[in-house]
């Protein structure tokens, strides 16, 4: 008597309501991606004029994105356009997701709220903590080791300066002297001292071995027109120095005589600028303005450079030798005050695990107490073919299917992957105005089809009576 149709109708209309009402209840949920039912109509074979009723044919999932909502929770992540977060399960299955809702375990794997640990590039050397991150190769899931950072002993320096042309280096009065020791102790036991001509000094830390701040004076003095002499102590230490004229402060009627100033230690150098204030260079344009003088004051022959090679032994504290180049390029001398235009090195004290942050291209890097910043992984994105095609898996996660086709891998930021947010989180794309709407339609329709059952049994009823 044809009631399987308005069956039929019942039934698809209570499926459909099924996935209106799971729709609704995850409209809070992170990284979720609204279904919708497709229907079909069912015949019972093609010289069939009148339908058997209706079916579900699909369940689609939309996976336009949902909006993003600022958390400020540095391990709270969203992707800004295409890319599936890669996860392993604690069994070693792989799903994929966008829920960005990420947290350090206590071995230091990234992971969501079900333990599984997010997966990515991580470093080229499993025993060492601070090797490089390599992006390519099978992912792998990323760990955040939590070692102090090492001391790293300064080994390049650079600063740019400008020497004032206008000293008269004749002119006794424009000197300023500074007290320096040489690490030898007088017979008294203290410290033997000596008085150092200068006209500019300029002073900056470095680090040794160990980590101990060790800071670096340079005096510059004027000995000729384009011609500066550097002399570097560290820590207030010239080492092997000795002058001619042991007490070089001159008195009021005596001149200063620049031949007395010799026999420094190895840490001296001489700086040469052209007519045009800038450091000379050599017949190929190589920069050969910075020359080594040795204990004496002669010229030490080196290959052309913009760099003084400072080494100083025996360092206090028991840390290595401290030797480091002191890169000048860059540095003028015009008819302006002699100043440290800026200044760079490499060198940092041990320093101690903070916090990580992810930057837009999903690599994570570890912040210490020392300023200084390591990576420690890089976050790997996946898409697909067919998006509709992945199979819900549960706790916001999609596994791949024949359909979906494989994961392609790739790096945020790159090809069609979008760019990872940090602090951010991307919500359910569930429309609520809209899904209230279709459950409306949807009750109407299972009503209608009931009205229909009804309408079929009183025929009935009508026939029998009959």
């Amino acid at each position: 008597m044809g009631f399987s149709q308005a069956l039929s109708g019942l039934s698809a209309q209570d499926e459909n309501l099924k996935i209106i009402s799971n729709n609704i209840a995850n409209s809070q949920t992170v990284g979720f991606k609204s279904s919708k039912a497709s229907f079909a109509d069912v015949f019972a074979g093609a010289s069939s004029r009148v339908g058997l009723g209706t079916s579900i044919a699909a369940v689609r999932q939309d996976f336009t994105a949902g909006d993003l909502e600022n958390t400020g929770r540095n391990l709270d992540l969203a992707v800004a356009g295409d890319g599936f977060y890669r996860l392993q399960k604690p069994t070693g299955e792989i799903v994929f997701s966008r829920n960005g809702q990420f947290s350090q375990d206590a071995n230091g794997f990234l992971v969501n709220a079900n333990g599984m640990r997010l997966t990515g590039y991580g470093l080229s050397d499993a025993n060492d903590p601070f090797s490089e991150v390599i992006a390519g190769g099978a992912p792998q899931a990323i760990r955040i080791p939590g070692n102090d950072i090492p001391a790293n002993a300064t080994t390049e320096a650079s600063a740019t300066f400008n020497f004032d042309a206008s000293i008269d280096p004749t002119d006794a009065s424009l000197l300023q002297r500074a007290t320096v020791t040489n690490g030898e102790l007088n017979d008294g036991g203290e410290p033997v001292t000596q008085e150092v001509p200068y006209h500019f000094a300029s002073s900056f830390t470095t680090y040794d071995s160990l980590g101990n701040e060790r800071v670096i004076t340079t005096y510059f003095r004027k000995v000729d027109d384009n011609t500066w002499q550097a002399h570097v102590a560290l820590d207030g230490q010239i080492e092997d120095f000795a002058l001619v004229d042991q007490n070089p402060q001159l008195g009021e009627n005596e001149e200063y005589d620049f031949n007395r100033v010799a026999n420094w230690g190895a840490n001296a150098f001489e700086l040469r600028f052209d007519a045009n204030g800038q450091l000379t260079q050599n017949n190929q344009g190589e920069v050969d303005a910075v020359v080594m003088l040795d204990q004496e004051g002669t010229e030490i022959f080196t290959a052309p450079t913009s760099a003084a090679a400072l080494a100083f032994v025996e360092i206090p504290g028991g840390a290595d030798d401290l030797e480091f180049n002191f890169d000048l390029l860059g540095s003028t001398q015009f008819n302006n005050n002699s100043v440290q235009n800026s200044l760079t090195q490499n060198g940092y004290t041990s320093g101690t695990l903070v916090g990580i942050e992810v930057q837009d291209d999903g690599t994570v890097v570890r912040n210490y107490t020392n300023e200084q910043s390591r990576e420690a992984g890089q976050i790997v994105l996946a898409t697909f073919a067919n998006m509709e095609g992945l199979q819900p898996d549960g706790d916001n996660g999609w596994r791949a299917t024949n359909e979906s086709g494989e994961p392609v891998l790739g790096i945020a930021g790159t090809g069609m992957f979008g760019t990872i947010a940090s602090g951010v989180l991307e919500n359910s794309n569930v429309d609520l105005a809209r899904e209230l709407v279709n459950m409306i339609v949807a009750q109407r329709a299972y009503q209608a089809n009931s009205s229909s059952i009804g309408t079929r049994d009183e025929l009935l009823q009508t026939v029998i009576n009959l």
